[in-house]
């Protein structure tokens, strides 16, 4: 029975022995080995949760950690990562310095973890920690696994020139099926977009390729894993061919403003400038330098119907140069009377634009005449009535009147809304005399004075003659007559006595 007994002895030492040195540790999970996938460039952390006795809380400084990692072959020896040792000492392993960390103040509760940040190809592998506080040992085992996700050519991508987006990983399984993601939603593989090897091909990006791509990766086993990438691509804000409306006579500005800051791609080398084919010859103005902003735009003080056409901002950033092509529609009010129109006359107002593309249409709008007040009169049957061309770029007044002295505006439309406007300010004379050409003020005037003095004249002699005609030839009697008026009167007199007598 003593050799029995010895040997019962010397397995129960032994297995104690080990319980006290080497125990199997535990994550909060039951999996003594996890797996962790990381997109290379961005940080990973390798769980390694151990429940710590009441004495690591008492005496950290007995606490020690050790992280090694697998060689990617069999037969490859572990080699350390990181060391942490019982006087805080550490010890980093020289590629993967500064990019491997652990946490101080999670070490008291248990909490091992490493983080590697940024992550690389190559991090990809077995990583074990071993966890010893004075002769009790306690390990983790994380597989880390990597997907990379590479861009061609690098960053900055510039806008209309093609790309190349490639997703790889670690994984010892073949690979079945690759699905790309934009902003959420699966992208078709065909027109602008093709893939081939688990790789995106954009033929032509735009801005509205700027977000997040999301490659996912499917393999024989069914397991399934993806990676994210945040697109930026370097062009211009706004519409891909922009068009700006602008009256004859005021200022333009035409947007060229880049899509972001060269600085955040580490560019500090930006010139742009503007160029336009007009007339058979090439314009060129000036070349303008602004690292501090994104905005080049062009300021036309005063354009005129010759200035409409088209125009390129081409920006030089780094060694690439992105341009992008900006026309000017310029509006312009032709009335059919040139000057002052007389009232009563026939008008059409003529809205016309130097570069039309279809789609625009025109209105026209009577405003308010009193210079204080800016507010718009909308066209009604009132203020319109007799135009047979309220909406379309002709106006047309039949008999002018003064109702319609003031300003007139034609605003062009396109599905967007209103575009721009040019006004029209119409001034009315008197009224329009028919039959000869029109008199001017003086010379009516004059005219007017003449007529009155003959008219004058006439009267004046007409009464001359008259006086003349009642006068007597023999001016001489005028005596005589005079003298035999009073016996006439004495003769009545008789007369009438005698009768008087005689009746008596």
């Amino acid at each position: 029975m003593r050799p029995v007994s010895l040997v019962l002895f010397l397995t129960f030492t032994l297995l104690a022995f080990n319980a006290g040195h080497i125990l199997p540790g535990l994550a909060e999970g039951e999996n003594r080995e996890q797996k962790v996938w990381a997109r290379a460039g961005t940080s990973a952390v390798l769980p390694c949760y151990l429940s710590p006795r009441k004495m690591w809380k008492q005496l950290p400084d007995k606490t020690s950690v050790l992280w090694k990692r697998h060689g990617g072959s069999a037969h490859q020896e572990p080699h350390v990562v990181l060391e942490v040792g019982y006087s805080g000492l550490r010890k980093t392993a020289l590629p993967m310095r500064p990019r491997v960390s652990v946490q101080d103040s999670a070490l008291r509760n248990g909490n091992f973890s490493l983080r590697i940040n940024p992550v690389q190809s190559e991090d990809a592998g077995l990583y074990e920690a071993w966890v010893t506080h004075n002769t009790d040992i306690q390990t983790c085992q994380v597989e880390l696994g990597v997907i990379t996700v590479t861009l061609s050519p690098p960053s900055p991508v510039v806008e209309n020139e093609p790309l190349l987006l490639s997703c790889n990983s670690s994984h010892r399984a073949s690979l079945v099926e690759t699905r790309w993601f934009h902003n959420g939603l699966l992208v078709p593989t065909s027109g602008t977009f093709c893939s081939l090897h688990g790789a995106l091909s954009i033929l032509r990006p735009t801005m509205s390729d700027v977000g997040s791509w999301r490659c996912q990766l499917r393999y024989s086993n069914n397991e399934i894993i993806s990676a994210t990438y945040n697109l930026q691509i370097l062009g211009f804000d706004g519409p891909t061919n922009p068009v700006v409306y602008a009256a004859a006579g005021s200022a333009a500005d035409l947007p060229c403003t880049l899509s972001y800051l060269p600085s955040a791609f580490g560019i500090n080398v930006v010139t742009a400038h503007w160029i336009r084919l007009a007339g058979g010859h090439l314009q060129d103005w000036g070349i303008s330098q602004n690292l501090s902003s994104r905005n080049f735009s062009f300021h036309l003080p005063a354009v005129g119907p010759d200035d409409g056409g088209q125009y390129r901002c081409a920006v030089s950033v780094g060694s690439k140069t992105i341009s992008r092509d900006v026309t000017l529609a310029v509006i312009t009010v032709t009335p059919s009377i040139r000057g002052p129109v007389s009232e009563g006359s026939h008008l059409l107002l003529i809205c016309s634009l130097t570069r039309p593309w279809g789609h625009e249409r025109f209105q026209w709008k009577h405003l308010e005449s009193a210079p204080t007040n800016s507010k718009l009169a909308v066209g009604t049957s009132r203020n319109l009535e007799g135009h047979r061309s309220q909406m379309g770029p002709t106006l047309e007044i039949n008999q002018v009147s003064q109702k319609d002295t003031g300003t007139w505006e034609c605003s062009v439309y396109g599905p967007e809304g209103r575009l721009g406007a040019a006004e029209y300010r119409l001034q009315i004379t008197g009224a329009q005399v028919s039959g000869p050409p029109t008199i001017f003020s003086g010379q009516v005037t004059f005219g007017l004075t003449l007529t009155l003095f003959l008219l004058l004249m006439v009267c004046v002699l007409a009464l001359a003659l008259r006086k003349r005609a009642q006068s007597p030839a023999f001016p001489a009697l005028e005596g005589i007559v005079a003298v035999t008026v009073p016996r006439k009167k004495e003769m009545e007199e008789n007369q009438k006595e005698k009768i008087q007598q005689t009746q008596c």
